[in-house]
């Protein structure tokens, strides 16, 4: 009988990890301050499991749909190029 070669190592649990993000101009949402990936502060105070959804304007600037709502009640411009604001892309 032929015994089976063990090898220097074995593998138990394997837990993989990825990061990624989109192409977007700015990481973090100028009004909040917080990454554009994690939950805004209104969002947080909740403490929902929930994703926080994103806008993006024609300029190309990205922030927490909440934050920007709440921007837009006084003023209809990007916050930081203070371009009329036109909404592209949702849930980004």
């Amino acid at each position: 009988m032929q015994q089976e070669e063990k090898g220097r190592f074995e593998i138990k649990k394997w837990y993989p990890v990825a990061f990624w993000s989109w192409s977007l101009k700015v990481e973090h949402c100028a009004i909040c301050k917080n990454h554009i990936m994690e939950k805004c502060i209104e969002c947080e105070g909740k403490e929902q499991k929930e994703i926080c959804n994103t806008q993006q304007g024609k300029c190309g600037h990205a922030y927490h749909e909440h934050c920007i709502r709440q921007w837009l009640k006084t003023k209809n411009t990007c916050p930081l190029d203070n371009k009329q604001w036109e909404e592209e892309k949702k849930g980004i």
